[in-house]
C-alpha cells in the first residue's frame, strides 16, 4: 500500500493506532484471558536498542534488519504510533478526557496505562524499564527476562525463542489475540473501552488484522524468514482477523463488562443505533435504513455487526459448512436483544464458537487466487447490509486488503489494479467521517468497484 492510503487507513480506523485504547480497572470475571499476561520481566527497550542488535540507522543485517528500532521510533508515520502511545496522555485531549472521568492526570491512571504504555507490574520491570517509552518491544513480543540473552544466539530458532517466552507474533491467530488485548479489549487492567470513555472525547475503536500489520510492520518477509518463521498471505491474515475480533467481542460481551449499571455497556453496539438525528417535528422519518441481516426490533440497540458481515463473506468461500450456521446464530444474537441478557449470552456463546471454528478453518484453507477473489466479489455484492458507518469502513478495508493480496500474488495485473485504485479512493472518500456516510452513496460506489471486480474474470 502506498503510504498515503495507509496514513488514510489508520485515520478511518477511528484513530486506533493513534490514540490506542484507554480501559476501565480490573478484569472481569470469566473474560478471555489477557495474551499479554506473563510472568517475565520486561527488561525495556533500551535492552533491545543496541548497535548490533536492533538499534541501527539501516538495515544492514543478514538475518534481521537491525534498525527495527528506529522503525518503531519513527515521529510522523503509524509505524511510529506505538512509541508515540504514552506522550499523547500528556497532551491536552487525553488530560481532558481523565479529567471528566475523574482519574487523575492520564499519564499515571491505570485506566489509560494499559493500552498507552508497557505495564508491566513493579516486580516485573527491569532495570532499564522505562514506562515513559510507550507500547514497547516488549508490549508485543513478550517479557524478555527468559529470552533476551539467547535469542541471537548460534543455533538458536523461532521455536526455541517462543518456548523461552516469545510471543508468538508469526502466527495470525496469536497475532490477533495480542493487537485485540488494546484495539478492541480484554480481561486485562486498563484493556478496555468503554462507552463512558468514548462520552469523555476518546475516538471510536475499530481493528482489522491485516491493516494493522501493514502500519506496524518492521521486518522483511524474505528468504531467511519464511525458512524461520511461517508468512501468512494477507487474505488469510484478514479472514482470521475478522473470525479473532467476533469471538473477542462475544466473549467479553457474555462477561460482566457486557454491562455498566442497569444499562448495557453501550460500546458493544452500533454508535448509529442511537446516534441519529431525530425531532419531534409529525413529518420527520428516522434515518435509519432497514437491515436484512439484522432481524432486531425498533427502538433496541443493535450489535456492532461489522466483523459478521466481512465474516460471512469469507465463510461463504473459504468455509462454506460453516456459513450457514453463521448466518443463523448471528441472526438469532441479533433477536436476542429484544428479549433478556441471559437469552444474548447465550446466543454470544454460539456465535463465539462458530467464530472459533471459522479461524480453525481459515488456518487450513489454501485461499487461492480465485477464492480471494470471490471473497472481493461476496464483500462488494453484500451493500444491503452497509446501511451504517462501521460495517461500511470494514468493507473499504477488506477491499483494499484482498486486491492488494491479489496484486501481490500475481492475480490482478497492475493496469487493473490501477482502474479498480480508482473507485476504492471514492469508496475511502465516502467513509472519511461518520458524520458524512450515506448509505445510499456508499453502495452505489461498492457497485461500480464491484463490476470492475467482476470484469477480471
Amino acid at each position: 500500500m502506498a503510504g498515503g492510503r495507509i496514513w488514510t487507513l489508520m485515520c478511518v480506523a477511528g484513530a486506533g493506532l493513534a490514540l490506542a485504547v484507554f480501559g476501565v480497572v480490573g478484569p472481569a470475571d470469566g473474560a478471555p484471558t489477557q495474551s499479554t499476561q506473563q510472568n517475565y520481566r520486561h527488561e525495556g527497550v533500551a535492552s533491545c536498542g543496541g548497535s548490533t542488535c536492533h538499534g541501527r540507522q539501516e538495515p544492514t543485517g543478514a538475518v534481521v534488519r537491525q534498525n527495527e528500532l528506529l522503525t518503531w521510533q519513527e515521529p510522523s508515520s503509524p509505524a511510529g504510533a506505538h512509541s508515540r502511545a504514552y506522550q499523547l496522555l500528556l497532551e491536552p485531549r487525553s488530560q481532558a478526557i481523565a479529567a471528566k472521568l475523574g482519574i487523575g492526570p492520564a499519564n499515571q491512571a491505570p485506566m489509560c496505562l494499559g493500552c498507552h504504555a508497557d505495564n508491566p507490574p513493579p516486580a516485573l520491570r527491569g532495570a532499564r524499564f522505562d514506562i515513559t517509552q510507550g507500547v514497547g518491544c516488549e508490549s508485543c513480543h513478550g517479557g524478555s527476562q527468559q529470552w533476551l540473552s539467547s535469542h541471537y544466539a548460534v543455533g538458536a530458532t523461532h521455536a526455541s525463542n517462543v518456548a523461552m517466552g516469545m510471543y508468538p507474533l508469526s502466527d495470525p491467530k496469536k497475532r490477533a489475540e495480542r493487537c485485540l488485548d488494546c484495539h478492541f479489549g480484554s480481561a486485562g487492567q486498563g484493556q478496555f473501552v468503554t462507552h463512558r470513555i468514548m462520552a469523555a472525547g476518546h475516538p471510536r475503536v475499530s481493528f482489522e488484522l491485516d491493516l494493522f500489520t501493514a502500519l506496524q510492520r518492521h521486518h522483511d518477509e524474505d528468504a531467511d524468514y519464511r525458512r524461520r518463521k511461517q508468512t501468512v498471505r494477507g487474505v488469510k491474515t484478514w479472514a482470521i482477523g475478522q473470525a479473532m475480533a467476533l469471538d473477542r467481542a462475544t466473549a467479553l460481551y457474555a462477561t460482566p463488562r457486557g454491562q455498566d449499571g442497569a444499562f448495557p455497556e453501550f460500546y458493544f453496539f452500533d454508535c448509529r443505533t442511537c446516534h441519529r438525528n431525530f425531532s419531534d417535528d409529525p413529518g420527520f422519518r428516522p434515518a435509519d435504513v432497514a437491515n436484512p441481516g439484522r432481524p432486531s426490533l425498533s427502538g433496541f440497540p443493535t450489535f456492532n455487526d461489522e466483523n459478521i458481515i466481512m465474516l460471512a463473506a469469507a465463510a461463504r468461500i473459504a468455509a462454506p459448512t460453516l456459513a450457514a450456521q453463521l448466518t443463523t446464530q448471528s441472526r438469532a444474537f441479533h433477536a436476542a436483544f429484544a428479549s433478556d441478557r441471559a437469552t444474548a449470552v447465550r446466543a454470544a456463546g454460539q456465535l463465539g464458537g462458530t467464530a472459533r471454528a471459522l479461524a480453525a478453518a481459515f488456518e487450513n484453507a489454501s485461499f487461492s487466487n480465485a477464492q480471494t477473489l470471490s471473497i472481493l466479489e461476496a464483500v462488494l455484492a453484500q451493500g444491503q447490509l452497509y446501511t451504517d458507518y462501521q460495517g461500511a469502513q470494514q468493507a473499504v478495508m477488506a477491499a483494499d486488503t484482498l486486491i492488494s493480496d491479489l496484486q501481490a500474488t500475481g492475480g490482478v495485473g497492475g493496469n487493473a489494479a490501477k482502474l479498480l485504485r480508482g473507485d476504492l479512493d471514492r469508496a475511502y472518500a465516502a467513509v472519511r467521517t461518520p458524520e458524512g456516510f450515506k448509505p445510499a452513496e456508499f453502495r452505489a460506489t461498492t457497485a461500480r468497484l464491484a463490476a470492475g471486480v467482476r470484469g477480471l474474470r
